[in-house]
C-alpha cells in the first residue's frame, strides 16, 4: 500500500509540473491572440496546478501520527483536500471559463481572432505535455486497480490521489481538443461566437469533472465502510474461529486510505474461561486483519446470543 501511495504522489507532482508550464504558455498566448478559449485553457491549467498542490498537502498532513485531538490519526485530512480540490474546480475552474465565455460573447468585436498561429503552437505543446501527464497518470492508475474495471475502481478506490489526476488529466485532454474546435472554427469562419462558446463548454467540463470528483469523495469524507465483498469475507473469517459461535454486525469506516477501523460483536462458547476467551479475541483479530492490509484497528466486543437479538442486529451463525 505505501508502494501505490508512493505512485500517485509520483502522478500528482507530474501533474503539477505539467500544468505549471502550461497554464503560463496558454496565458501569453491568450493575450496576445485574445482568444476566449485560449483563457479558458490557462485558467483551467493553473486551476489544475492548484489543484495538484492542495492533494499534495493532503497527502503530506494524512501521515501525521495520532494525537490526543486525532487519536485514529489524520488520514481524513487527504479527503478533506481532496473535496477542497472538487470545490475549487467547479467554482474557480468551471465558473471563471463561463464567466470568460459569456464575456466574450458579449464584447465579440473587441475579441476577433487575426492570426491563431500562437494558438495552434500553444495548443500542440500543451497536448504533448498533457499526454505525459496523463500517461504517468494512467500508469499508476492501471497499476493501481489491477484487473478492476476502471469505474468499478474509482467508486471503490479509498485513495482519491489515484483517480484525481486521472479526471483532470482526462478533462484537460477534452479541453485541448474543446479549445482547437474554438480557435479552428472562429478563424475559419471569421466568427468569434466559435470561441466564446468553446470557453463555455470547457467551463462546463469542469464543473462535470468535479462534480463525479466530489461525489467519489463525499462518502469517504463522511465515514464509509468496507464494500461488501469485503465485508463477507471478514465474516466468513470470524466465523471459521473454532470458539466462535455468531457473528454480529461488523461495522468498519476509513480513516484514510491505509488506515481502517473495524468493530464487531461476537459470540463465543459458553463456559469459556478469560484466558480462553482472550486467546480467542487475538485469533479473531488476526483473521480480520488478514484479510486486508488497510485494517488498522479491530475491536471486538464479546455478547451473548440474547443481547445481539435484543439489539435487533443481524447475525451470522456457523451454520452448524
Amino acid at each position: 500500500m505505501a508502494e501505490v501511495q508512493g505512485e500517485s504522489k509520483t502522478a500528482v507532482v507530474a501533474a503539477v509540473v505539467a500544468n505549471l508550464v502550461i497554464a503560463v504558455v496558454k496565458f501569453i498566448a491568450g493575450s496576445m491572440t485574445k482568444s476566449s478559449a485560449m483563457l479558458a485553457e490557462g485558467i483551467h491549467s493553473l486551476v489544475d496546478c492548484g489543484n495538484g498542490a492542495l492533494v499534495l498537502v493532503g497527502m503530506k498532513r494524512s501521515t501525521a501520527p495520532p494525537d490526543a485531538e486525532h487519536p485514529f490519526g489524520h488520514g481524513k485530512e487527504l479527503y478533506f483536500w481532496t473535496f477542497i480540490v472538487a470545490i475549487s474546480v467547479f467554482a474557480i475552474g468551471g465558473g471563471m471559463s463561463v464567466y470568460e465565455g459569456i464575456s466574450h460573447l458579449r464584447h465579440m468585436s473587441e475579441t476577433t481572432i487575426t492570426d491563431p498561429t500562437v494558438n495552434y503552437i500553444v495548443l500542440a505543446i500543451s497536448l504533448v505535455v498533457e499526454g505525459w501527464s496523463f500517461f504517468v497518470a494512467m500508469k499508476h492508475f492501471n497499476a493501481a486497480r489491477g484487473e478492476t474495471g476502471i469505474m468499478q475502481f474509482v467508486r471503490t478506490a479509498k485513495d482519491p490521489s489515484l483517480f484525481t489526476v486521472v479526471f483532470e488529466d482526462s478533462a484537460a485532454m477534452v479541453g485541448l481538443v474543446v479549445a482547437f474546435l474554438g480557435v479552428w472554427l472562429g478563424h475559419t469562419f471569421e466568427n468569434p461566437v466559435f470561441d466564446g462558446a468553446a470557453s463555455i463548454i470547457i467551463g462546463l467540463l469542469l464543473m462535470g469533472v468535479a462534480w463525479g470528483l466530489a461525489r467519489e469523495t463525499k462518502g469517504l469524507l463522511v465515514g464509509e465502510g468496507v464494500e461488501p465483498e469485503l465485508l463477507t469475507t471478514m465474516q466468513a473469517a470470524v466465523l471459521a474461529d473454532e470458539d466462535v459461535v455468531q457473528c454480529g454486525a461488523i461495522r468498519s469506516m476509513y480513516f484514510g486510505p491505509t488506515e481502517l477501523l473495524v468493530n464487531l460483536d461476537v459470540v463465543f462458547k459458553p463456559g469459556m474461561d478469560g484466558e480462553r476467551i482472550h486467546d480467542a479475541i487475538t485469533r479473531v483479530e488476526g483473521a480480520i486483519q488478514a484479510t486486508d492490509s488497510a485494517v488498522t484497528r479491530v475491536y471486538i466486543e464479546v455478547e451473548s446470543v440474547k443481547d445481539l437479538f435484543a439489539a435487533g442486529e443481524a447475525v451470522t451463525g456457523r451454520g452448524e
